[in-house]
């Protein structure tokens, strides 16, 4: 099982929101850079990064932090938010990312995560961000009347090396992940599954580790800012 814990930067700081309100943050004291080297030194190896400027814009507005972290520390980085052209993609792999997140982009335009996949393969992880079981858009501002798994058997075959699924009901809220429809999406998704959104404890963790094979990972946000999971006990997960 792979742990990605995870930075959202948004006005140079890291901030963490609940159902993807920019309304409803909270800000933390640490810088992005900062808070990535207490990752690494904790002992992680990889790392969820969303330029939330980026998604309210559709630019690269962090390039330049992401950069830096990329640059010092030896971490493997997936980055969204925002990325909606091949020249954005671009600029990440070439900063040196792992893997490069779409989401709106690639549900309005399925041929743009097609070309994107194509020009640069198992550099591209698709990021469906659900509720109610229909797909969410643009910082989760807009419903794209698409149903999840819909969607996802139509772009199964377009070569996205990693897919990362939120439910919007439950990011930020600590409540546990929606275990039952990532299972369901990971039945279906010809790539590796990311869990992402509401994990509340240690005991998640382990959960996500029994579940579908096809489950490559979890992301872990707020739980950590808030203390509720000890990154002590966090990394221990890893191999475990």
């Amino acid at each position: 099982m792979k742990i990605f814990p995870a930075i959202d930067i948004k006005d140079k700081k890291c901030v963490r929101l609940v159902k993807g309100d920019f309304d409803n943050k909270t800000e933390y004291e640490m810088s992005p850079v900062d808070q990535a080297e207490k990752y690494k030194d904790h002992g992680f190896k990889n790392l969820h990064i969303v330029d939330l400027d980026g998604a309210l814009i559709g630019e690269t507005v962090n390039l330049d932090i992401i950069q830096e972290i990329v640059s010092k520390f030896d971490l493997k980085i997936e980055i969204g938010g925002g990325i909606r052209n091949l020249e954005s993609i671009t600029k990440y792999t070439d900063a040196g990312v792992e893997k490069v997140i779409l989401g709106s982009a690639a549900i309005k335009d399925k041929n743009f995560l097609k070309e994107a996949c194509k020009k640069f393969p198992n550099k591209i992880a698709l990021g469906l961000d659900a509720k109610d079981g229909y797909l969410s858009v643009f910082g989760w501002k807009e419903n794209s009347n698409q149903l999840t798994l819909d969607y996802l058997k139509e772009v199964n075959d377009f070569g996205a090396s990693r897919l990362i699924y939120t439910d919007i009901n439950r990011d930020g809220m600590k409540q546990s992940p929606n275990f039952e429809e990532t299972s369901k999406v990971a039945d279906v998704a010809s790539c590796p599954v990311i869990i992402s959104g509401g994990v509340s404890s240690i005991e998640d963790i382990k959960k996500a580790k029994k579940l579908n094979k096809n489950i490559e990972g979890i992301i872990v946000g707020k739980a950590i800012y808030d203390g509720d999971i000890k990154l002590e006990e966090l990394v221990k997960e890893i191999d475990a």
